[in-house]
């Protein structure tokens, strides 16, 4: 069985799918389905994205096992290869060996009494609004009725649950340009956001618990931009913040405090909002699958689409072999031994599913 995980990793690397050009390697999957295996299952395309469901005459729990087929562009020293315990290339973290237990699920099946879909989708990496698997939801609305979802995200086979927000917020002060030898003759932007820098220096990230986890709350200058000419004054300066923040947080009430933190003199324009997900802990299934060998339980400090799963209402958690530490790095690699070990969690939770949902109250 492994053999034939590492053989799926490899060639799913081998298809280089940076955010936005995933439409070969969706080629790719569509193809080997559609070879059919020793399953039945029915295979959706939407846009770059599959949904394949088996199983469907289960009278388990509706599972949903969700996994993006685009990275982020790196650098490599090869092409996919193995060395040791480790195999390497684009994705090989994340979270292409979450695909791999996804497709093994295909060809060698897990007697399990659960209803099983499987999306493999597409704009992970890139802006919340360009993620296809918000397009998937309102083209099978159907999906909401799943009752968990698992996220094949790289976690070292730990088990972290909910998701931390995200803001990226654009922060705009405007002054008058001048000439840099007349400088009285201007109003210098750059100036301007000196305060707001230095109050973003001092900031502290702030924790907070939910459910019996922590999540650290925090705002970080992540770009900057002002002037246009050594010469000249600059009659503009942008910052932007990235604000992360916890599961028990609204938007509205954060984007309000990010507002008051900011203070008068900007114009403040929130480009990029992708809500939190709450860790759902004691909810059976997930209480289920810690039961089933899970070493360590954490909360998800980055975002991630069991996010996209509460809009809809499906509680959802992260659980992947991929090596955490890896992803988006250079020379991207994941551990053998660990896809392994993902494998045997992943199947000993479906195959301990229960024979009837909901339980008996």
């Amino acid at each position: 069985m492994l053999d034939e995980l590492v053989k799926d990793l490899l060639w799913l690397c081998s298809m280089y799918s940076p955010t936005g050009e995933e439409g070969p390697i969706c080629d790719a999957l569509e193809s080997f389905l559609g070879h059919g295996g020793p399953v039945d299952f029915d295979c959706t395309r939407i846009g770059n994205s599959l949904v394949v469901r088996l199983n469907q005459a289960g009278t388990g729990p509706k599972v949903g096992l969700v996994g993006h087929t685009d990275v982020v562009p790196t650098a490599h020293d090869g092409p996919p290869r193995i060395d040791g315990d480790r195999l390497y290339g684009p994705g090989a973290s994340d979270m292409k060996c979450g695909l791999s237990l996804m497709l093994g699920l295909l060809k060698t099946p897990e007697p399990t009494s659960s209803p099983l879909t499987l999306i493999f989708y597409a704009g992970e990496e890139g802006p919340y609004a360009d993620n296809e698997l918000g397009r998937v939801f309102a083209a099978m609305p159907e999906l909401s009725q799943l009752d968990i979802a698992l996220a094949l995200e790289p976690t070292d086979n730990q088990l972290q649950l909910g998701c931390g927000g995200s803001i990226q917020a654009h922060v705009e002060y405007r002054g008058q340009s001048a000439h840099s030898s007349r400088p009285w003759q201007g109003d210098n932007a750059v100036y301007k956001g000196i305060e707001l820098l230095a109050k973003l220096k001092s900031l502290k990230p702030v924790p907070r618990e939910v459910d019996g986890l922590t999540w650290m709350t925090s705002i970080s200058a992540t770009l900057i931009h002002g002037g246009r000419a050594p010469n000249v004054i600059p009659d503009e300066l942008s910052i932007n913040l990235n604000v992360r923040y916890a599961p028990d947080e609204s938007t509205s009430e954060v984007e309000a405090r990010l507002r008051e933190f900011i203070g008068p003199g900007a114009s403040v324009t929130l480009v990029d909002v992708s809500p939190p997900a709450a860790p759902h802990r004691n909810h059976p299934l997930i209480r289920a699958l810690q039961a089933c060998g899970i070493e360590k339980v954490q909360p998800k400090f980055a975002w991630t689409d069991v996010a996209r799963f509460a809009t809809v209402g499906v509680p959802a958690a992260n659980l992947g072999p991929g090596t955490l530490a890896q992803a988006h790095q250079r020379n991207e690699w994941t551990s053998i031994a660990a896809l392994d070990k993902g494998n045997m969690l992943l199947r000993k939770w479906l195959a301990s599913m229960p024979s009837a949902w909901p339980p008996p109250a």
